[in-house]
């Protein structure tokens, strides 16, 4: 083929791109949330898929499809056509954690999305029953110190977040509590109210709005504005626990630029609704309006930490 069937070839493809971009969306999106409904990512995922469609000119269909701590729902969108109209509620668990716990990954985390981009960074608290002898975090650890393997932390699963915290809470308070996975945040939740467990790590909206509970701890680099009471982390001295549980949206690689940047703009112009920005500060989060580069590197940094966290704790689930 000549320079010039090469040149014209390329002008056509990019005309094609073009003219596909200024079509798109044809019909209404799927939003992929790869969690059961209820809880804070399904919540964040509907918010934002309903204040995108006043952008899009489209409904934003949220269908719920959980399992393996979001890799089923995660794996199923990047095996989707590239051409916008399916995308997944990407997160911490499914693009990082479970990538750095799973031997047998179905996806690559980085190269098989587009990363649209963030919703929200929700940071994790530390929970126990209002009711508990455990009136802070300094009387927590200091039971666990006193009889380790004693104190019992539930999670939401094997391999989840809250687990993955939780090895980090052991080595950063060199102690040892005990874990007890569950099916979920709620299950552990009610074991946790009944006496059958002393704690639990959990996305803060998840456990900090209950009033059966008591948060002794947030894992934000500083006070949340709707707990302003409760320490962080870090002012513990247990720094390495500082983490977000992030969510934002992303679709299979090999999405057209155009069509990605709507995407982005869209999200951004939901962010800025007052609506979603309230609903977010009520979750103890703040609005982020990232480039889709940014996440791209976001999801590529914390997908490099928590390999190297689970490497060091030595946290697998086959």
């Amino acid at each position: 083929m000549s320079f010039y069937r090469v040149v014209a070839f390329a002008f056509l493809i990019l005309a094609h791109v073009g003219l596909h971009a200024q079509t798109w969306p044809s019909r209404p999106l799927k939003l992929i949330v790869p969690f059961p409904p209820g809880g804070t990512g399904d919540l964040l995922g509907r918010l934002a898929a309903k204040e995108m469609e006043t952008t899009l000119g489209q409904p934003v269909v949220v269908e719920n499809r959980a399992g393996a701590g979001g890799l089923i729902g995660s794996d199923a969108v990047a095996k989707s056509p590239a051409d916008g109209h399916t995308l997944v509620l990407s997160n911490v668990a499914s693009h990082a954690i479970g990538p750095a716990v799973y031997p047998k990954m179905p996806y690559d985390a980085v190269k098989d999305f587009t990363h649209i981009g963030l919703i929200a960074g929700v940071p994790s608290g530390v929970a126990v029953a209002a009711s508990s002898p455990y009136t802070s975090m300094d009387v927590l650890l200091a039971k666990a110190r006193s009889a380790p393997g004693a104190v019992r932390f539930g999670s939401n699963g094997n391999g989840t977040s809250s687990h993955v915290k939780l090895a980090i809470l052991n080595r950063a308070a060199k102690v040892d509590i005990t874990h007890i996975p569950y099916k979920g945040s709620a299950p552990a939740t009610v074991d946790l109210l009944g006496g059958q467990i002393d704690g639990l790590i959990a996305a803060v909206p998840d456990v900090g709005r209950n009033p059966l509970l008591r948060l002794v701890a947030i894992t934000s680099d500083k006070r949340a504005a709707r707990w302003p009471d409760v320490p962080t982390v870090a002012e513990l001295g247990l720094a390495p626990m500082v983490a977000s549980n992030w969510f934002g949206i992303s679709g299979p690689t090999g999405i057209p630029a155009p069509i990605a940047d709507r995407l982005n703009a869209a999200l951004t112009a939901a962010l800025n609704t007052p609506e979603l920005t309230n609903r977010l500060r009520d979750l103890g989060a703040e609005p982020n309006r990232m480039t889709r580069a940014d996440y791209t590197a976001l999801v590529t940094s914390d997908f490099a930490r928590w390999a190297a966290v689970a490497k060091s704790a030595d946290i697998r689930v086959d």
